[in-house]
């Protein structure tokens, strides 16, 4: 069901599981999907995005009621679950395919992210300075089916108890009033 304020924001964070396991238990957030953006082939699989010459990056495109969560409150939740200063990775996952951005679908989300890394540089919060590309959305693909809701459908496998349980925990600790019941 499609709500006719509902707005579309997409991240890239790392690797799509972490932060789509996150952003799906915000309240105000009504659909989340893994996918790839920013490349420059069609209809790309996992195995080619991995590869890391296609240019896409692993994403999540996150569907919201911006009357019950805003933009500015996505980006809050981003910001916090990974790591902005680290150019093309995430902890082990390493390549372009893992770099930090926020593709953007409106102009007033540019500004909002402009905005946003440029707060979080000035206070300082990491030692080194924010390298998340804000950059226009492009087509979208929709990952395959076994990616998505991945770290609830597979909580027991190492990477889900090791990398996305802490991220979870973190978002708990920071955001839980902002959780769905």
């Amino acid at each position: 069901m499609t709500m006719t304020n509902e707005q579309t924001a997409v991240f890239g964070g790392g690797c799509f599981w972490c932060i789509e396991a996150v952003f799906e238990r915000l309240q105000g957030v009504t659909s989340v999907r893994s996918g790839y953006m920013g490349g420059h082939i069609d209809k790309p699989t996992y195995r080619q995005v991995c590869g890391g010459d296609t240019g896409h990056v692993e994403v999540v495109e996150v569907k919201f009621d911006p009357s019950v969560i805003t933009f500015r409150d996505l980006l809050d939740v981003f910001f916090t679950v990974h790591d902005p200063t680290q150019l093309n990775r995430q902890g082990n996952d390493a390549g372009e395919q893992y770099r930090s951005v926020i593709f953007y679908t409106s102009e007033e989300q540019r500004e909002q992210a402009e905005a946003a890394i440029a707060a979080l540089d000035a206070a300082k919060v990491w030692p080194e300075p924010v390298v998340t590309a804000v950059e226009p959305a492009s087509k979208f693909y929709v990952a395959e089916d076994y990616h998505q809701s991945y770290y609830d459908n597979n909580r027991m496998q190492p990477y889900c108890q090791f990398v996305i349980d802490p991220k979870i925990k973190k978002f708990e600790k920071k955001f839980g009033e902002r959780m769905r019941a």
